[in-house]
């Protein structure tokens, strides 16, 4: 009797889903048809419904200031859109690493660097703004670990997803109406990625915007030739993964990335002979620094524009 009972009880049950599927839909819709959905308002933007709040249509006028920041993250989507209209068409994506670094600097020592040279190069340029900081780029094998991947804290990126990050970045930017996006890479690894991924999407754009990888950016070689024209000179090497340049680098940035008030403390402000202990005196070489990498890196960015991205061909 219990069998039967439960039988009968399921027959019930896929009986009524059966009745119900059959069911005309809401407002007499044929039998079988879904509810469609009303068409979307083409001036809906912003994360919600022109309807349901001003704020939410494409047309809006900011309620604020405009924004002295040029960090895209820092942004509201209005004021991205009043950027682009204002002319700010050029947006930097820069790449930087998880990597080891010796006793004084932390493993976010490439992204220290770019947070503020970033900075420096779009406001000098005054057009152009900075995308979020690529912060994990390739460091080595996984697995096995080799490479930067041996020492803990490490965080590595295979090349093909690297490339594929930057892809996907850079198209979502070039899709909002940015024509320039400009890769600059603070760590060795980086540079072959941005440069294939940059040729193939100004090929794919032909002509829309360019994607533009400025190699320039990364010659630390220059940024200690000019230090030392200018009486900054290192001695014999710490044998560390670190120097002076970019120490004042990350300094300047953030005084605890190079653990500054330790090592002072400590009597440890030193980097390949160079002391760092004169607080003032190491700002100003930061700020030489900065500078200097901000107008070498501006000067190949409109080279490149000029050449429409192709390699060797920039004007003199």
């Amino acid at each position: 009797m219990k069998k039967i009972a439960l039988v009968a009880v399921s027959l019930v049950a896929f009986g009524g889903i059966y009745v119900s599927a059959q069911q005309p839909g809401a407002a007499g819709a044929p039998a079988g048809q879904q509810r469609q959905r009303p068409a979307p308002d083409p001036r809906s933007i912003g994360g919600g419904n022109c309807a349901d709040n001003p704020y939410n249509c494409v047309d809006v006028v900011n309620p604020l200031p405009a924004t002295n920041t040029v960090w895209l993250e820092e942004m509201t989507w209005i004021d991205v859109r009043d950027a682009l209209k204002a002319g700010k068409t050029n947006i930097i994506i820069s790449t930087g690493g998880i990597e080891p670094n010796g006793p004084w600097l932390v493993t976010g020592k490439h992204n220290y660097v770019l947070h503020t040279n970033c900075e420096a190069i779009a406001r000098k340029m005054g057009n152009a703004l900075c995308a979020p900081i690529i912060k994990l780029v390739p460091e080595g094998g996984i697995e096995p670990k080799t490479g930067h991947m041996l020492s803990p804290g490490t965080m590595s990126m295979r090349e093909e997803t690297f490339r594929a990050v930057l892809t996907d970045a850079a198209e979502s930017l070039q899709a909002h109406g940015f024509t320039n996006i400009i890769f600059i890479g603070d760590s060795g690894g980086n540079q072959g990625g941005q440069k294939a991924v940059a040729e193939a999407l100004t090929a794919k754009w032909a002509g829309k915007a360019l994607a533009l990888h400025i190699p320039e950016y990364y010659d630390y070689a220059s940024v200690t030739k000019h230090m030392t024209a200018n009486g900054m000179a290192e001695g014999k090497s710490d044998g560390l993964h670190d120097d002076v340049i970019i120490t004042l680098n990350m300094f300047i940035d953030d005084p605890d990335s190079v653990r500054y008030d330790g090592r002072v403390k400590a009597n440890k402000a030193t980097i390949n002979g160079h002391s760092i202990a004169d607080k003032a005196k190491a700002t100003a070489q930061a700020k030489q620094i900065v500078e200097f990498r901000a107008t070498k890196t501006i000067e190949a960015i409109n080279k490149a524009i000029a050449a429409k991205g192709k390699p060797g061909t920039a004007a003199q």
